[in-house]
């Protein structure tokens, strides 16, 4: 499972590594937490119009990766909080995919930081341990057949401190294609922006 916190997160900082675990026909999950209205500097575009493109944009990407599904949460862009809402949430994706390895964001990155980012991984994080597990957390979801699950390893993804790096050689066009999906965050794909998103790989 990946938890991200807008529509493009995790194709600009992991879709290399999901891209993987799809061609190695792992079951992938991807959970959008925020609609992505307010990630543009066009003033002629509207709030709902954008967030209605990033659902499309999301979608195309998980195409090109070959997700097994994608889920929508569409709560407020940048209006992520640590609360019980957005917890529940989470916990409940979790409980019901059940994940072995559950992919998101580093919550601890220092200094000036899009705060849904922080908000994101923290809360993911709170959810995986110990509300997911524990029965007595949400015990709303017991009534809709919804059982605990213990999530046995947690990535994060743009750490402060790496301490795993994974080959995405092989699935570097993949990548490109699930990235080049969100049009209206991105733009059009070109050879020049392959090489410096290629040489910012290499580099790691």
């Amino acid at each position: 499972m990946v938890i991200t916190p807008h529509p493009d997160d995790s194709e600009s900082a992991s879709g290399g590594t999901i891209a993987k675990w799809c061609a190695e026909g792992k079951k992938v999950v991807l959970v959008v937490c925020t609609n992505g209205d307010k990630g543009t500097s066009d003033r002629s575009v509207k709030p709902a119009d954008l967030a209605a493109t990033r659902e499309v944009e999301t979608l195309n990407a998980a195409k090109a990766y070959g997700l097994a599904e994608v889920v929508f949460l569409r709560m407020k862009d940048q209006g992520l909080e640590d609360n019980d809402e957005f917890r529940e949430k989470l916990v409940k994706q979790i409980r019901i995919h059940k994940p072995r390895l559950l992919l998101t964001i580093d919550p601890n990155r220092p200094y000036i930081r899009h705060r849904d980012h922080s908000m994101t991984g923290r809360v993911a994080l709170d959810a995986v341990f110990p509300y997911a597990r524990d029965h007595v957390a949400y015990p709303e979801h017991l009534e809709e057949g919804i059982e605990p699950h213990k999530v046995e390893e947690v990535w994060l993804f743009r750490p402060e401190e790496p301490n795993i790096y994974v080959d995405v050689t092989e699935h570097f066009e993949t990548r490109q294609n699930a990235l080049h999906s969100h049009v209206s965050q991105v733009g059009e794909r070109s050879d020049e922006r392959d090489e410096r998103s290629r040489g910012r790989l290499a580099e790691t």
